[in-house]
């Protein structure tokens, strides 16, 4: 029991641990368009649908290996849990397709823009309805970010409804699954099992019509295909580790270095045009980053300089 209660923070606190899990997971999400473009001759539907079945054996392994199978039983027998799963289910999975969609059309600078604007949408969650609270090297990070965002904004010429479909998705998700009673590993496990019906039904009806690309395609689209599992599971239970560990106001601020990732690629890999608008934005959302990092950072060694016995216990 002492180590179970050791891995869960003061509440309203911030964790190193929780900082490196998130820090990780939003790195490999970062990367993840160079992926997307390799398979954007395949409809979204499908690579969605490939991603959730392949991601049940790569989360079950996880569970078995870490000898959390108990507390997932556990869980399957409780209504209330299903349905708070299938709720977070349905909106990664809106997430996911909108994403996988926009990258596959060129519309990458849209999806960055939509991972950019969602942080402060999770900001807002955590300060109005958990009442977290912020310190004022926080609020002035917070400040900068929202300067880069107008920017971008406004540079953009608008919201485009893929930007919003992401922030609205993945900021609900993030809500949701942060206050999901049930571990990481488990949630996410029980998440892919519960659409895994829907998405094997799916997958099985494009075979019987002939429109399936697993194992029509080439080795090369059967390969990313069975992939999905590795590269959808692995960050997104980083992720959820992480995101237990956090509160909701620091995930949002972090999630500023996948988008930032996605605008480079989108520029220099996929040739989309980078203007002084954007040049702008860069400096103003990495000095945000900078800046909240290093408080949180300072606030955590203060935490064990006047708080030992609590260490001490744990």
């Amino acid at each position: 029991m002492a180590t179970t209660e050791a891995a869960v923070p003061i509440k309203g606190e911030d964790t190193p641990r929780g900082f490196a899990f998130a820090l990780t997971a939003y790195v490999m999400w970062g990367f993840l368009p160079f992926y997307m473009k390799a398979l954007g001759h395949i409809p979204a539907a499908e690579i969605i649908a490939h991603r959730i079945v392949w991601s049940v054996p790569v989360a079950g392994l996880i569970l078995v290996a870490l000898r959390r199978t108990a507390d997932l039983k556990a869980a399957l027998r409780q209504p209330k849990m299903l349905a708070m799963a299938l709720l977070t289910a349905i909106l990664i999975s809106i997430n996911w397709g909108t994403y996988v969609w926009a990258i596959s059309v060129g519309r990458t600078l849209d999806t960055a823009l939509g991972y950019y604007i969602n942080p402060l949408f999770s900001v807002f969650l955590g300060a109005i309805v958990l009442k977290e609270k912020l310190t004022p090297l926080q609020i002035a990070a917070i400040v900068m970010a929202v300067s880069a965002v107008v920017v971008l904004t406004f540079d953009s010429g608008g919201l485009p409804w893929v930007s919003l479909v992401l922030t609205f998705s993945w900021g609900f998700y993030a809500f949701f699954r942060k206050t999901l009673p049930i571990g990481p590993n488990q949630g996410f496990f029980l998440e892919v099992l519960l659409l895994t019906p829907f998405a094997a039904g799916y997958l099985i009806y494009l075979t019987a019509t002939g429109n399936n690309h697993f194992l029509s395609d080439g080795p090369f689209d059967t390969l990313l295909l069975a992939s999905a599992g590795l590269v959808t599971a692995v960050p997104l239970v980083i992720y959820a580790n992480g995101a237990k560990l956090l509160k909701l106001s620091t995930i949002g601020i972090m999630q500023y270095i996948a988008p930032t990732m996605i605008f480079l690629i989108a520029v220099f890999a996929f040739g989309e045009a980078f203007t002084p608008a954007k040049a702008i934005a860069f400096p103003l959302i990495w000095g945000a980053l900078v800046l909240y990092t290093w408080s949180m950072l300072r606030q955590s060694r203060m935490k064990v300089i006047t708080e030992p016995t609590v260490t001490s216990k744990l």
